[in-house]
């Protein structure tokens, strides 16, 4: 027999920390190799195709084209350490009050897999999950924790887990995030430049 289990989830890039991990990564990358100027006629026409099609998936690979895995293997450790200092400081004192409390407390992100779990590894989730890039090609998504994904990601660790989940709050700073917030009791909207609870 399933248990209910109460849960809250954070969304990361803007909730828990300033700027987008992603995007932020893409510019430490263009400020320290050649590699992504070669690609950018490309990254110009899957950010017109972004303007059509905000959930899809082939402009999200194509504006990242550039990272290839030589490129995050020598990039993305220092990356880490300097955008760890853009995390806001209630985030992890939040988190663990949240499980003090005896809730399960779940990272749930859109950012990729090579960024993300180390961006929070001092934190202490139940979960983190977050888009899967391919380990060989980083600019190909396997799986996208997107908009109503993150729903989907939820229930999937909540059935592996075997427990009914039962989301009382949930924390985000963009309307992206609607699927999410709506299943929750209480949605906590962050402002994504001060870090600070809206109204």
């Amino acid at each position: 027999m399933l248990k209910k289990q109460d849960v809250v989830v954070f969304d990361f890039d803007g909730t828990l920390s300033a700027k987008d991990a992603g995007v932020e990564f893409g510019k430490y990358c263009f400020r320290n190799s050649l590699r992504p100027w070669l690609f950018l006629p490309l990254a110009l026409v899957a950010t017109v195709a972004r303007k059509f099609n905000l959930s899809g998936i082939w402009w999200r690979n194509n504006i990242n084209r550039y990272q290839d895995a030589d490129t995050v293997k020598k990039f993305a450790p220092d990356f880490i350490k300097q955008h760890k200092m853009e995390r806001f400081g209630w985030s992890a004192d939040q988190v663990a009050a949240e499980r003090a409390a005896g809730r399960k407390v779940l990272l749930i992100s859109a950012g990729p897999n090579f960024l993300i779990p180390e961006l929070v590894k001092d934190i202490k989730f139940d979960a983190v999950i977050c888009t899967q890039r391919d380990p060989e090609k980083p600019w190909r998504i396997k799986s996208l924790c997107w908009g109503e994904h993150k729903v989907a990601a939820m229930d999937e660790w909540a059935k592996k887990n075997k427990i009914i989940p039962n989301l009382v709050r949930s924390y985000s700073d963009s309307k992206t995030d609607l699927p999410i917030m709506r299943v929750a009791s209480e949605q906590v909207w962050i402002n994504p430049k001060t870090g600070m609870r809206k109204d």
